[in-house]
């Protein structure tokens, strides 16, 4: 195993972004400290043929282009200080009313205007026997994009001989804040030869927050006997849903242990990833809204080019009280952990 560096581009204020690529005797992953993005994943398909299995460019210019920024899908990066919507943007923390911005809708979605997928990392390598890693640190300050508190944000990124890719979360608040991280890859197993909706997809999940226009009612309701069963393998197209899937699946997992919530697999490829979290619950994001890019002069992407398998606490947390809490206090350290496990056969 080893991991290398090399610079990635100039973001418009003139700082460098660095790429990162660790590799093991199976995969290759390239990870840049700009939005702590993971912009691909070399894998080997069952007849041995490597091929990109994640949306993402190879270009930081192409990150903060105007038309990717236009309809931003938020490619590998990870998602804060709040991963999913807060309905209204509005938030009250300890008596304090905070008005975020409204970036979905009438909602507010990933953090914001600039959230921490536009933001660059400081960046520290790590090498162990068993693994190595990448420590991508950002310090939020009090009042970033509205959100109380000065919060130290860390995500560590480790490979191992055994194809896990974990990706482990930290951070800490002076002021009592909410903080709700994820990654926001989107997977595709045929290595964007065909789009997703032939990949089949089982849950550990017998419920899912109920939502009204994206936004969780409060209730928490069974999937059994429903288009949202996935306790059972199930081709993502099988209900033939118009618009695919954009759902927060709930875990029976109270304690925070690291459970297998999911696997997504391939038939064609052969290719199939296993995912572990502490989170309780995992938005399945199967791409409708995906644009269509032009690069190199080239059509790229599009509806259902990946499936984003969100690991995370439930969307709007700030405002159903017997939802786990995103809720962050001085003196505490959110810790959530997740791990994507990659499997060929």
């Amino acid at each position: 195993m080893k991991i290398t560096t090399k610079t990635f581009g100039t973001l418009k204020d003139g700082r460098e972004a660095q790429l990162f690529t660790l590799t093991n005797d199976t995969l290759k992953i390239n990870i840049t400290n700009y939005g702590a993005i993971i912009t691909a994943i070399d894998m080997p398909n069952k007849n041995g043929s490597i091929q990109n299995i994640v949306c993402g460019f190879d270009k930081l210019e192409t990150y903060q282009s105007e038309e990717y920024l236009a309809s931003c899908p938020y490619f590998g990066a990870i998602i804060g200080r709040f991963g999913n919507r807060i309905a209204k943007g509005h938030l009250e923390i300890e008596g304090k009313t905070y008005e975020m911005a409204i970036n979905n809708g009438p909602n507010h979605l990933h953090g914001g205007i600039e959230g921490f997928d536009k933001k660059l990392f400081d960046a520290e390598i790590i090498e162990s026997d068993n693994q190595v890693g990448l420590k991508l640190s950002y310090m939020s300050a009090d009042g970033e994009e509205n959100y109380p508190g000065n919060l130290k944000v860390t995500c560590i990124y480790t490979l191992n001989e055994n194809n896990d890719l974990g990706i482990q979360y930290y951070a800490e608040t002076d002021k009592t804040t909410v903080v709700n991280l994820t990654n926001h890859s989107y997977f595709n197993l045929t290595g964007g030869k065909d789009n997703i909706l032939n990949h089949e997809l089982e849950l550990n999940a017998t419920k899912m927050t109920a939502m009204v226009e994206q936004i969780p009612t409060g209730k928490i309701t069974p999937v059994v006997g429903t288009v949202y069963d996935f306790t059972s393998p199930k081709k993502i197209n099988a209900e033939g849903l118009e618009m695919g899937y954009d759902d927060n699946f709930v875990f029976d997992n109270e304690d925070g242990d690291l459970i297998l919530a999911g696997t997504l697999s391939e038939e064609t490829s052969g290719r199939k990833i296993e995912v572990y979290t502490t989170q309780p619950g995992m938005q399945v994001y199967t791409g409708y809204w995906i644009p269509e890019f032009t690069i190199d002069g080239k059509k790229k992407f599009g509806s259902y080019a990946g499936i984003a398998l969100e690991t995370q606490h439930y969307p709007d947390s700030v405002h159903h009280s017997k939802f786990p809490t995103t809720e962050l206090k001085p003196g505490e350290i959110y810790d959530q952990k997740t791990i994507y496990k990659f499997i060929t056969e």
